[in-house]
Formats: structure tokens, C-alpha cells, sequence
């Protein structure tokens, strides 16, 4: 479903700023896998997510989804393939309108825009449906405005909304960070149903080693632009965090230490 071929990316090349940010990485994701990702500070994350979303061109590779070669596909041309939730939780819905609203905007995304805009009661029952797997009671307040949301029932209805639509790929870019325990907990465990339901094929990027093990079915560590770890199935579910540590140390050469990481 996702095939990533030695992808090379540097910002600011030949400067004193210049950062080889991916360096030869390669990923390959079957349908429905659902990986998770750590690494530490720098170490390529989020620029493999936005490499893949088309944010800005790459240096090098290739990038495939479901066979397809989007590596010269602009933003906009790969958004009909992808789904995306940031870290912050008021990125991804629209505040002055309703969540049936909201909703209806992302059911329909790449479609045809007509006269006939109105929502109808079989949007609303579906709509409804859905959102009963977030168990956050939403289901109820179809005509609430978002802004009124907490930013976990927020973060909560752009991951429903993301999905509506089944994208080939799923991309959560540490989309529980900016939330508490608790509520991050819920988001999560919404996730996971989501991507089991709809057979999804998800990247999860994660400062929480124990969410990292505990969610998903493989995991890769990266470090300086490249993966250094990958881990899948049963020899996943036997991970601790200790284990991991070492990982990296064996892997990197060197002594882990993110504190943001480790805190987690």
C-alpha cells in the first residue's frame, strides 16, 4: 500500500544550517498494516510524513501508494489518497461550524461540488453511527458547534473525519501529544478500532514508548533520517522500553537521550 524507495531529503543544502534530514530511507507497508514510529529529536519523523504528504518535493526516490507513483504529485493531488491528524487538536476542524457540518465537509471531499449541499437524514444517521466508536457521547450533538468541543472531543472528531472516507494511507503525526492522559488514552483507543474496522493502513508517530508498543503491529525506530529498527508481530508485543533503549544504542552507537521520550 506504501512503498518508500531510498528517499533523501536535506534542508538548506551547502550552508552552514544544512540538515540531511532523510537519508536513503526505504519503508514498504502492506494493506492494513498499522506502524508505529519513534525515534528522537531530528531524527527524520515528521519529515518522512510530510515527504509523503507532499508537503515539499524530495531530493531523491521514489514514493508509492497502492502501486501508484506520487513522488511528483503536488499536495493537493496526493490528498485524495491520504488522511492526516496533527498534534494540535484546533487544526483540523472548522470552529464556527457544527460537527454534522464539519462532518459533511470531509465525506465530501474530492467530490463535485453541487447546489444540492444540504444534509440530509441518511448523513445524519450515518454520521451518527460513526461517531459512536469515539464514545465521547457526539452522537448527541449533531448541531454543536466545534469550538465548543474540548480539545480532546476536537482531536477525536478530525481523526473520525480523516477517516471517512477510507484513505489508502492514514497518516497520525503524534495526533494524543497536546492532550492529557486520560483523553489521550480515549483517542487512542478510537484509533484503534477505526483502523481494525476499516482495515486501515496507518503511520503513527508517538513520543510514547509504551504506546508505541502497545498499539499497532510493527514498529520502527528511526535516527539521523533513516530506520535503525523494525520490529513486527509477536516479537513486538514482547517489547519494553528497556528494550528499546538498547535497540537504539546498538543500532545508533550511541546513548539514548530524549528527555521528552523518556519522560513519556
Amino acid at each position: 500500500m506504501l512503498k518508500l524507495v531510498d528517499i533523501r531529503k536535506t534542508f538548506n543544502p551547502g550552508t552552514v544550517n544544512e540538515k540531511k534530514a532523510l537519508n536513503g530511507l526505504n519503508l514498504t507497508l502492506k494493506e492494513g498494516d498499522f506502524v508505529t514510529v519513534i525515534g528522537g529529536n531530528g531524527a527524520g519523523k515528521s519529515t518522512m510524513l510530510n515527504a509523503i504528504a507532499g508537503v515539499w518535493p524530495v531530493d531523491e526516490g521514489e514514493i508509492l501508494i497502492d502501486g501508484i507513483n506520487v513522488t511528483k504529485l503536488s499536495e493537493h493531488k496526493r490528498a485524495k489518497y491520504l488522511g492526516r491528524v496533527f498534534q494540535d487538536p484546533m487544526t483540523g476542524t472548522a470552529a464556527t461550524m457544527e460537527i454534522e457540518e464539519n462532518m459533511a465537509l470531509a465525506a465530501r471531499r474530492g467530490l463535485r461540488r453541487t447546489l444540492k449541499s444540504g444534509i440530509n437524514e441518511a448523513e445524519r444517521e450515518r454520521y451518527k453511527e460513526k461517531l459512536k466508536i469515539l464514545d465521547l457521547g457526539l452522537e448527541d450533538r449533531l448541531t454543536a458547534k466545534v469550538g465548543l468541543l474540548s480539545g480532546g472531543q476536537r482531536q477525536a472528531l478530525t481523526l473520525l473525519m480523516a477517516t471517512l472516507t477510507k484513505p489508502k494511507v492514514l497518516l497520525l503525526d503524534e495526533h494524543t501529544a497536546a492532550l492529557d492522559p486520560k483523553t489521550a488514552a480515549k483517542v487512542l483507543t478510537a484509533t484503534d478500532k477505526i483502523i481494525e474496522r476499516d482495515h486501515l493502513t496507518a503511520i503513527m508517530i508517538t513520543h510514547n514508548m509504551k504506546d508505541a508498543i502497545a498499539h499497532g503491529n510493527r514498529l520502527i525506530m528511526m535516527h539521523e533520517g533513516r530506520i535503525i529498527y523494525d520490529v513486527e508481530g509477536e516479537e513486538k508485543k514482547k517489547l519494553h522500553v528497556s528494550d528499546l533503549l538498547s535497540k537504539f544504542e546498538q543500532a545508533s552507537g550511541g546513548e539514548f537521550a530524549n528527555d521528552r521520550m523518556m519522560l513519556n
